[in-house]
C-alpha cells in the first residue's frame, strides 16, 4: 500500500506566504497537476518528490506560467515590424485620445442624432475614405479575415485567377489556396512560379470568371528571370471583361517612406489609382496601427461586404476601431511622428548614432569596454519588405553572444545575434525603454 502522508495538501499550500498575490486557482491547478503526477509515482512504488520539494516545483511552474503572459518587452532585434513582438506600437499619445472611448460606454451603434441604432462602421468608413480617396471602406479583424470576406461575397462557388508565383504562404500556416477553398471560391491557377503574363489572365477568363486577384508576396522575393503582371494591366483587363479585381497588398502604407522603400512598396493610395475595384491590408504593419483588415472600394461593392451574413465573426470591436481611427485622424491632420512605426523606419542613421553614444555614456566603465557602436542592416519586418534591407546602428557587445542574449532576455530584452556577436540594434528602440536598456546594459556587462 502506497503511502500519501508525504503529499502536501492542496489547500494548504495554495494559502501558503509565498503565494499570496498569486490567483488561487491558477495555483490549485499546477498544484493539483504536480501532486497527481508525484501520487502515480508513489502508486508506481517509485521515488517521489519530498514536501518542500513539490513546492519549490511548484514555485518554478508558477513562475512559468507567469513569463507567458502578455508583459512588455525591449525591441533591440532591430526589426520595426517584429510579427513575434507585436508588430506596430501605438503611440500613447494615440491611445489617450481614444481612451475615454475605450473605457467607458459609446456610440459603437447608436446615432446620437436621431437615437437610433445606427453602423459601426460609418464613421471609420468616412475617415479611409478621405485619407486614401475612395468611396468607402470597411475594417474587420484582420487582413486574413479581409481576403476571406472578399473572396466569400463575390467569389463564391465561381473562379477566381491567380497566378502561381503568388500562391503564397504566410506566418502561422496562413496560405492563400486553402482560404480560398474555404470561402468558396474556385482557384484557377495560371502562369509558371516565376512568369505569369497578361495573356494567361485573358486566356483563363470563362463564363464563371468573377474576379481577378494579385497577391503581394509579403515574405518572399522572385528575383532573375521572372515577370508578373501589374495591378494597373490586371485592373484595365477586369474592367474589359466586366469582371472585379482585387489586390490583396497584405501591407498597405500611406505616408513616405525613406531609404527607396516606396520604388518597393507603393502607398495605398497611389495603387487605388490604377483603377483596382477592392483593395486591403493589414492595419498594423506599415499603416502603424492596431491590427486590423482595412478594405477599400467604392460604396456598392462595401454594401455588398457589409452585408454579408459573416461580417458578425469578421467585425471589429471598439478597441480597434477607437485606435485606428485615432492613427486615421492623425494621418489627416499630418501628426505623422504620432505613428511609431513610420517615425522608426524613417529615422536617420545620424539619429541613431546619438542614440548609440548617449547609450554607452550612461555606462559604467566595466560595461564600457564591452560595448562598441557598429553599422548594420536589418530589414523593416511583418512580410511587408521582403529581402528589402534597411541601415541601422547597433551596440556590439563582447562575450558569449548566446549566453548575453539568454541574460537580456530573461530582463525582457530582444536583441540578436550576428556574425558569432550579441547585437542590441537601436533601429526599433522606443525612447521610453532607453533607461531600462542602459541599467540592462550596466547590470548585465558589469
Amino acid at each position: 500500500m502506497a503511502d500519501f502522508s508525504s503529499l502536501p495538501q492542496i489547500d494548504k499550500i495554495i494559502n501558503l506566504q509565498c503565494f499570496n498575490n498569486a490567483p488561487k486557482p491558477v495555483i490549485t491547478r499546477i498544484a493539483r497537476d504536480i501532486i497527481n503526477e508525484q501520487r502515480e509515482l508513489l502508486i508506481q512504488e517509485k521515488s517521489a518528490l519530498n514536501k518542500e520539494q513539490i513546492i519549490a516545483k511548484i514555485t518554478s511552474e508558477y513562475e512559468n506560467f507567469k513569463r507567458k503572459s502578455l508583459q512588455r518587452v525591449i525591441n533591440a532585434s532591430g526589426i520595426v515590424l517584429h510579427t513575434n513582438l507585436g508588430r506596430s506600437v501605438v503611440d500613447e499619445n494615440i491611445y489617450e485620445r481614444a481612451k475615454s472611448v475605450i473605457c467607458g460606454y459609446s456610440n459603437l451603434e447608436y446615432d446620437l442624432q436621431t437615437g437610433s441604432r445606427s453602423n459601426r462602421y460609418d464613421y471609420s468608413g468616412a475617415l479611409l475614405s478621405a485619407l486614401f480617396g475612395c468611396e468607402d471602406a470597411l475594417i474587420v479583424n484582420n487582413n486574413a479575415a479581409a481576403v476571406f470576406l472578399v473572396l466569400n461575397t463575390f467569389a463564391k462557388n465561381a473562379q477566381v485567377i491567380v497566378s502561381r508565383g503568388e500562391l503564397v504562404e504566410i506566418g502561422g500556416g496562413f496560405r492563400i489556396p486553402e482560404v480560398m477553398n474555404a470561402s468558396g471560391a474556385i482557384l484557377n491557377e495560371i502562369g509558371t512560379t516565376n512568369k505569369t503574363r497578361l495573356s494567361d489572365y485573358e486566356n483563363a477568363i470563362n463564363e464563371n470568371t468573377k474576379m481577378l486577384l494579385k497577391v503581394h508576396r509579403s515574405n518572399f522575393q522572385i528575383q532573375g528571370f521572372s515577370s508578373e503582371v501589374s495591378i494597373n494591366e490586371l485592373a484595365n483587363l477586369g474592367k474589359k471583361h466586366e469582371i472585379l479585381s482585387y489586390y490583396d497588398l497584405g501591407s498597405g502604407s500611406y505616408a513616405p517612406l525613406s531609404w527607396g522603400l516606396e520604388r518597393i512598396q507603393a502607398s495605398a493610395t497611389k495603387l487605388l489609382f490604377s483603377g483596382v475595384d477592392l483593395l486591403s491590408f493589414s492595419g498594423d504593419k506599415l499603416f502603424g496601427s492596431v491590427q486590423a483588415g482595412i478594405i477599400l472600394a467604392n460604396k456598392n461593392l462595401i454594401a455588398r461586404l457589409r452585408s454579408n451574413q459573416l461580417l458578425r465573426m469578421l467585425r471589429a470591436d471598439k478597441i480597434t476601431l477607437s485606435l485606428l481611427c485615432q492613427s486615421v485622424m492623425a494621418y489627416l491632420k499630418n501628426e505623422n511622428h504620432l505613428i511609431t512605426t513610420q517615425k522608426l523606419i524613417n529615422k536617420s542613421l545620424n539619429e541613431l548614432e546619438s542614440l548609440a553614444n548617449a547609450l554607452i555614456s550612461g555606462l559604467n566603465e566595466n560595461a564600457k569596454k564591452r560595448a562598441k557602436i557598429i553599422k548594420t542592416s536589418t530589414f523593416v519586418g511583418g512580410g511587408s519588405l521582403p529581402n528589402k534591407q534597411i541601415p541601422s546602428i547597433a551596440l556590439q557587445l563582447s562575450g558569449n553572444a548566446k549566453s548575453l542574449q539568454t541574460q537580456f532576455r530573461a530582463k525582457n530584452i530582444i536583441g540578436r545575434i550576428e556574425n558569432e556577436c550579441f547585437l542590441l540594434d537601436l533601429r526599433a528602440l522606443l525612447d521610453d525603454d532607453i533607461s531600462a536598456l542602459n541599467l540592462a546594459l550596466n547590470e548585465i556587462l558589469a
